[in-house]
């Protein structure tokens, strides 16, 4: 399989009207570090990959991707289509830290059937994102 040492085989790709915006949320929410972030003459970010661990996630512009199909942030589309499933060390720390940094927590951490306890939150821009810790 030819990839990047270090990505994992599959990566979330997320759009966003403000990727500088997004990029300091994630980061000051959800602990996600960034590990790249495309500029052109100095504007604003046009693409950025983060990382939480071995997890990582890309952000790319809302408008058009590569002029394939309109493309709209869940912000200003008014709805969700997707979560990102990440698994913490700390499902109830991370959410307290989620909170505290202005994340809006949609479902507070609690145990599920299959064996993770999670909590919901959306960030800046309404993406939706699940955190988890694995209790079994």
């Amino acid at each position: 399989m030819n990839r990047p040492t270090g990505m994992p085989q599959c990566v979330p790709y997320l759009f966003y009207d403000d990727i500088d915006g997004a990029l300091q949320f994630l980061s000051a929410a959800f602990g996600f570090r960034e590990e790249f972030v495309h500029r052109e003459d100095d504007g604003p970010a046009l693409h950025a990959r983060l990382r939480l661990g071995d997890g990582v996630v890309m952000l790319g512009p809302a408008g058009t991707a590569g002029a394939l199909r309109p493309v709209k942030s869940p912000k200003s589309q008014g709805s969700v289509n997707a979560s990102v499933y990440h698994f913490v060390d700390d499902a109830d720390a991370h959410c307290e830290a989620a909170r505290a940094a202005g994340a809006e927590i949609v479902m507070e951490p609690a145990d599920m059937f299959w064996g993770d306890r999670i909590y919901c939150a959306v960030d800046s821009e309404d993406q939706f994102w699940t955190f988890a810790t694995t209790t079994d």
